[in-house]
């Protein structure tokens, strides 16, 4: 007898829905192919219950690198599906194009905006007054780039 006792093929299923748990704790699609090898393990010593927890053990390494590669290489091989809402958890970038009128002045470089029920920090390179129209160019982190419409009479007076 080793060390460890005899290891039951159960164990592995055991150790399998532990490390599901883990995935859906901390999903990152990694540890679903190591509970998939202990599985893979635990069937493998069901059918060889005489098998040494060496070769358990080996048998649980390889074919944890194995999945682990397989899913890897496959994932990169397929090309990533474009979407129909390319920026749906990406709430400014929809806003990239539209003409509103600030509803704070920009001063040194930063002021407000207001698009639907949302106050956004609008920045410009140069100071405009309260109400004056601007173009959402960009979206840097949680601030909107603004740029004054050419030709409205606000972008006339900055």
């Amino acid at each position: 007898m080793s060390e460890f006792g005899q290891i039951e093929f159960w164990y592995w299923w055991v150790f399998a829905a532990l490390l599901g748990v883990v995935e859906i704790i901390a999903p990152g699609f990694f540890f679903l192919w190591l509970a998939l090898a202990a599985a893979v393990v635990g069937v493998v010593l069901l059918l060889f219950p005489e098998l040494a927890w060496q070769g358990q053990f080996v048998a649980f390494a390889v074919l944890s690198v194995a999945s682990v590669a397989a899913w890897y290489f496959i994932s990169r091989r397929q090309p990533e599906q474009p979407t129909d809402a390319p920026s749906l958890n990406q709430r400014g970038t929809s806003y990239v194009g539209q003409s509103v009128h600030l509803a704070e002045p920009v001063v040194d470089g930063v002021g407000v905006l207001r698009l639907g029920d949302t106050r956004w920090r609008a920045l410009c390179s140069k100071d405009l007054p309260a109400g004056a129209k601007v173009t959402v160019t960009a979206v840097e982190g949680t601030a909107l780039r603004v740029e004054p419409v050419a030709g409205s009479d606000s972008a006339q007076e900055a």
